[in-house]
């Protein structure tokens, strides 16, 4: 059976779009990280152009926006364009004016999940049927990843909403840690609204199954409710209160030495960057901050991220974020700059074991599968690495004489000119430590470390759809780091042709057999999300033990 969506639900039926003038365009190559701030508008849309059939339908700002009860009567503020400027679309004047109510535009029938109580089965235990639609909506194998009605078939169908609310909330019943917690959506139409929050995780899940963004943001938990923040008497009482701390790798940052690809563009060759990184990075955290909830996501296209849950991390300020930061970052300086890696010796405990990481990766990743050398021009930037003149001359000449030879020999002729005593000057251990900031340069982490100094950044949540490639932002598991393929990722559109798939295979099974799977678990999708749960699943255990604690040291100051 294809998967369908009720056409209450689908925002295609009634062609809503909200137009918001000298928006920056979206741009995919770009969208790693999320903006650090934004200014704040108190309404983005004024209106709504419905263009089915070249009909227009007046639908008021107050109906669309209307988030229940829980939320406050003032719209939440989001980033204005550039120009500062929100330019109205005039509905069209049409004497018949369409009444649709809320719970009827986004009704989800069957394909409502089971992750959330309040969106489960009535308690009668019976589904009621959505109003016939003259055919289910299906999707053609060109249609575009961001195309709202695949959007709203995967946020209603495959997100796994239960665990995000659980990780971010670090348990199960609503606290702080999610009610005053930031969200930022990017509509479909590039608008941006921030300071979103939500009570509940089921009134996320609704929230962007009505507005199907293309995408969404997390950002701190705030001293109070994001939406309050406009009545607060004093400014100062807003502000910033934790988050986790997270890393972010970008391979637009690699370009300067990765000769397989450039830009937004990646192939196996140059994932191996990420995957050293990771590697580094991941060990220093574990190992030399204690941290133990390090969960990497894939960006989706060509980087990573990394999140810390622990709660140390968490309450972390931005000083203590900041030289975290620094303390990793090793490579520095622009791409015109000279040498790149400047460590003292001896090397720092953190350093020696990044060498011993990276060693292997440097021998295979770089020398064979880059050949970052191969170019005259480039080999003159590995002579300008070397301390040694003489060596550096004799080193020319043989390349000179060799224009085809590869980087692994021109590394090799190093300790094979040296030896000859092409240098009567040479001092062994200067030639020795510059081999090794080569290798640094060459292969170590280059974190985008603004993303990581402050808590008020936002990044992108896991599990969302990259607009450019359609793949889904999956966690990756570092146990079996070598065996994940960025390029191998399922995209939105193939994890909902797998759930039609497995419909129609099992579509004589037992009924109440199948009902007890969840979509994702159809799709192969479900790895991942069965990773995310056992990441969770430890956080909330410790969380638990955290607050067992906490409670048994309060209890014991009491007694006198």
């Amino acid at each position: 059976m294809p998967h369908s969506i009720s056409p209450e639900a689908s925002p295609r039926s009634q062609e809503e779009d909200i137009v918001v003038t000298d928006a920056p365009p979206a741009d995919p190559s770009e969208d790693e990280e999320a903006a650090e701030s934004g200014g704040s508008i108190d309404a983005v849309m004024h209106s709504v152009e419905a263009t089915n059939d070249s009909s227009k339908t007046d639908i008021k700002l107050d109906d669309m926006f209307d988030d229940d009860e829980d939320e406050d009567e003032d719209f939440p503020s989001s980033g204005l364009p550039a120009n500062g400027k929100v330019e109205t679309v005039e509905a069209a004047k049409d004497p018949s004016k369409i009444d649709v109510k809320l719970e009827d535009l986004f009704d989800d029938d069957e394909d409502e999940d089971e992750e959330f109580p309040s969106s489960g089965l009535p308690a009668n235990g019976k589904m009621e049927s959505s109003p016939p639609a003259a055919a289910p909506m299906q999707f053609a194998p060109s249609a575009k990843y961001t195309d709202p009605g695949i959007m709203l078939a995967f946020y209603q169908r495959v997100f796994p909403f239960r665990y995000l609310f659980q990780w971010l909330n670090h348990g199960i019943k609503p606290s702080n840690d999610f009610c005053h917690r930031e969200f930022a959506f990017t509509l479909q139409n590039d608008a941006y609204l921030r300071y979103q929050s939500f009570q509940t995780g089921d009134l996320l899940r609704k929230d962007i199954i009505r507005l199907n963004p293309s995408r969404f943001e997390i950002g701190p938990v705030y001293t109070a409710n994001p939406r309050d923040r406009k009545v607060l008497i004093r400014s100062t009482a807003f502000r910033p209160m934790s988050k986790e701390l997270v890393f972010d790798i970008d391979l637009t940052d690699y370009d300067e030495i990765r000769t397989c690809c450039n830009k937004a563009n990646i192939c196996h060759k140059c994932w191996s960057f990420v995957t050293m990184a990771i590697k580094v990075v991941d060990v220093a955290l574990r190992q030399d901050f204690g941290f133990e909830h390090v969960m990497w996501v894939y960006s989706g296209r060509r980087g990573a991220h990394a999140w810390i849950s622990d709660k140390r991390a968490r309450l972390l300020d931005d000083s203590k974020r900041k030289a975290i930061a620094g303390y990793l970052e090793v490579i520095k300086g622009g791409a015109q700059s000279g040498k790149k890696v400047n460590v003292r010796r001896p090397l720092h405990p953190h350093l020696a074991r990044s060498l011993d990481i990276l060693k292997a990766h440097f021998q295979t990743d770089i020398l064979e599968n880059q050949d970052p050398w191969a170019e005259p021009d480039k080999a003159e930037r590995l002579l300008e690495l070397l301390p040694d003149k003489a060596l550096n001359d004799a080193l020319r000449k043989k390349w000179d004489a060799a224009p085809g030879r590869s980087s692994s020999s021109k590394w090799a002729d190093i300790d094979a000119l040296a030896k000859t005593g092409a240098s009567k000057n040479l001092d062994t251990t200067a030639l020795r430590d510059a081999k090794q900031d080569i290798v640094l340069e060459y292969t170590y982490p280059r974190l985008d470390v603004e993303v990581s100094k402050k808590q008020i950044h936002l990044l992108k949540s896991p599990f969302v759809v990259h607009p450019g490639t359609g793949r889904v932002c999956v966690p990756i598991d570092t146990k079996r780091l070598e065996e994940f393929d960025p390029l191998g990722v399922p995209t939105v559109t193939e994890l909902l042709a797998e759930i039609d798939q497995w419909e129609g295979a099992n579509a004589k099974s037992d009924e109440r057999e199948t009902k007890k799977l969840q979509d994702y678990e159809k799709t192969s999708l479900k790895p991942y999300v069965e990773f995310f749960k056992s990441h969770v699943s430890n956080l909330l255990r410790e969380e638990k033990g955290v607050k067992r604690e906490r409670d048994e040291c309060e209890g014991d100051a009491m007694e006198f």
